[in-house]
């Protein structure tokens, strides 16, 4: 016949100043004995809110066996702070008649009060590890928003200063110059639509380049071209995320085209193996950008549109390259495609417009195409070899721009449902906006025909001339770097060039 004994629970999950010591637990705990022997069960370094703890699971273990018929902690938060976790661990008591003794809390089990007070007490406990969790994850989101570094690896090609932000204590990135000429590398290579990750990997091999004595893999330059911590965050940046559907922190005109970004975790993402951009944080780094953001969306891009890649991410435009960007010549408000024919969105929901027409999907197609490669012809006459990298001005009216287009988009979805005084007051305000857009378009077109670099000119230029053969989502970045809007009816096109 087993005799039984009374054992001894402590557990603490790190060495604080303000944490009861293992020792001190026992301590107290033996006071309850009053000299008698016991069995001591410590787990140091777990948490408590499971019982997945090596020492506990021996306890269970000794009492299923029969061997104890007491067990003592200094507090019942030891032994757990799960509300189901504890409810089954007093089953477990009951079922093999085991006291249990918490010795600062002074509770007897055997007594109908006792097991309520001690389950009140545990619904407190779990409260407490909630709101800490909480705490954590919101301190963590706030620091998100600031642009701290978050910790984790820091990417290939950085390396890590102390600086203060905000009267805090972090770090910023600092590009490493050899590493960098090896990203900037992979990236123009990829941006070749010709070149595959498998291309990028036996040059860098055949080559003898490494990332830090590694062999570079596949999966590394994936992850490489998709972290925009190297992409120099402009207003296409910023654009390129909001049609994704990320929450974007910083305002349109911080994305001056200097600095990186930040691409942090949503705070209320459950499943992690399954993100998409709509789950994600973009935030303007204090780092600076080291690649130029044409290069960098037409890397993300063709990665998005290789489905062997797995980027978890549905392409939004499925019928046509136009999505996006063609709105209807009459109220401005996006053209839909069912693979046929374009329909104004806004005829769709309520009718409010007349609509644009019959328009032939692919007949708008050509049309659109046709004006690209007569605009790269004359840009290129133009333009000669001159070339000014960044004008200051233009920055500020493609900000002013973005923010107008927002405030149209927001009183287009604000019309449904919306009665005649506010549409007609709506209407007006939308009137007045696009002829503000348009004015801007214009100032923009007519200060940007220098600040093209030569070899963006070449990139789009050689696109068109293989048009037949470039990907869905490389001439969707043809017209997007050379169009800002196309509005359309069946009547009339109206294609507003970014230069």
């Amino acid at each position: 016949m087993n005799i039984r004994m009374d054992a001894i629970y402590t557990r603490q999950s790190v060495d604080k100043q303000d944490s009861i010591s293992i020792e001190s637990q026992i301590e107290f705990c033996k006071y309850e004995l009053k000299g008698g022997s016991c069995k001591e069960y410590t787990d140091k370094g777990f948490s408590g809110k499971n019982t997945d703890r090596p020492q506990f699971q021996q306890l269970v273990r000794d009492i299923e066996q029969g061997l104890i018929q007491r067990v003592i902690v200094y507090k019942l938060d030891r032994i757990s702070r799960s509300i189901i976790d504890f409810s089954n661990m007093m089953g477990l008591f009951q079922k093999y008649n085991v006291e249990f003794v918490s010795s600062t809390e002074k509770f007897d089990t055997s007594t109908p009060m006792g097991r309520a007070m001690l389950n009140i007490c545990i619904v407190f406990a779990q409260l407490e590890r909630e709101t800490i969790q909480k705490r954590v994850t919101d301190a963590y989101y706030s620091r998100c928003q600031k642009g701290f570094k978050m910790g984790g690896v820091t990417p290939y090609g950085f390396k890590t200063e102390p600086i203060v932000m905000d009267g805090i204590n972090t770090k910023t990135m600092v590009a490493e110059p050899e590493k960098v000429e090896q990203i900037k590398l992979a990236f123009e290579m990829y941006a070749d639509p010709q070149t595959s990750l498998g291309d990028i990997v036996r040059y860098f091999v055949d080559e003898g380049i490494t990332f830090d004595g590694k062999e570079v893999q596949r999966p590394t330059i994936s992850y490489l071209l998709r972290n925009p911590v190297y992409a120099q965050a402009d207003l296409d940046i910023y654009e390129f995320f909001k049609s994704q559907g990320a929450a974007i922190v910083n305002d349109a005109a911080d994305f001056a085209g200097t600095n990186g970004c930040y691409l942090y975790q949503g705070r209320d993402v459950v499943d992690s193996k399954r993100i998409n951009l709509q789950d994600q944080i973009l935030v303007v780094a204090p780092h600076e950008g080291l690649i130029s953001s044409d290069i960098w969306l037409a890397c993300r891009k063709k990665l998005m549109n290789n489905a062997t890649l797995g980027s978890g991410i549905e392409k939004k435009a499925k019928h046509t390259w136009l999505a996006g960007k063609i709105k209807c010549g009459r109220c401005g408000a996006g053209l839909m495609s069912n693979g046929n024919y374009f329909r104004c969105r806004k005829r769709a929901d309520n009718k409010s417009c007349e609509g644009c027409g019959t328009i032939r999907m692919r007949e708008m197609e050509a049309d659109v195409y046709d004006a690209m490669c007569q605009k790269m012809a004359g840009f290129q006459t133009l333009t000669g070899g001159n070339y000014v990298k960044v004008n200051p001005k233009i920055t500020a009216l493609n900000v002013e721009l973005v923010q107008v287009e927002t405030e149209i988009e927001k009183l287009l979805d604000s019309l449904t449902g919306a009665n005649a005084v506010l549409l007609s007051y709506a209407n007006n305000k939308i009137e007045e906006l696009d002829a503000k857009r348009q004015s801007l378009t214009k100032a923009i077109a007519d200060m940007s025909a220098e600040a093209v670099s030569p070899e963006q000119i070449k990139r789009i230029s050689g696109d068109l001339a293989n048009w037949d053969n470039i990907s869905f989502e490389d001439r969707r970045h043809v017209v997007d770097v050379l169009a800002s809007t196309i509005k359309a009816t069946s009547d009339d096109t109206d294609i507003s060039w970014k230069f």
